[in-house]
């Protein structure tokens, strides 16, 4: 039996959700934002394929960026963020932070 996770991944491009039998971008929310930006500095850490390319690269300087942009959101969102939203934006960058600080010693 196939069930609606198995279909999204055979039949919808990355990044892409099945809802109501089509393939969708995922609902805009801060949580996404932040996942996105999470995979974005992954892929640039050499974590992670590009999706385009199917290659992983390293690329610290992007890294480093993507990382500093989850932070300027951590500034600017403190004490508007659910304490949800603030862990997993607090958790991100710091597993973010220790795996670029791995890299660079």
């Amino acid at each position: 039996m196939v069930d609606d996770k198995d279909k999204q991944e055979k039949c919808c491009p990355p990044g892409q959700i099945l809802k109501d039998g089509q393939c969708v971008m995922p609902e805009v929310t801060f949580t996404t934002l932040v996942i996105s930006l999470n995979t974005s500095a992954l892929m640039h850490l050499g974590e992670l394929e590009d999706p385009e390319t199917g290659v992983k690269r390293r690329d610290l300087g992007m890294a480093q960026h993507t990382i500093d942009t989850l932070r300027l959101l951590e500034e600017k969102t403190a004490g508007n963020l659910t304490a949800k939203e603030k862990e997993l934006l607090t958790n991100m960058l710091y597993d973010l932070r220790m795996r670029y600080v791995k890299l660079t010693r």
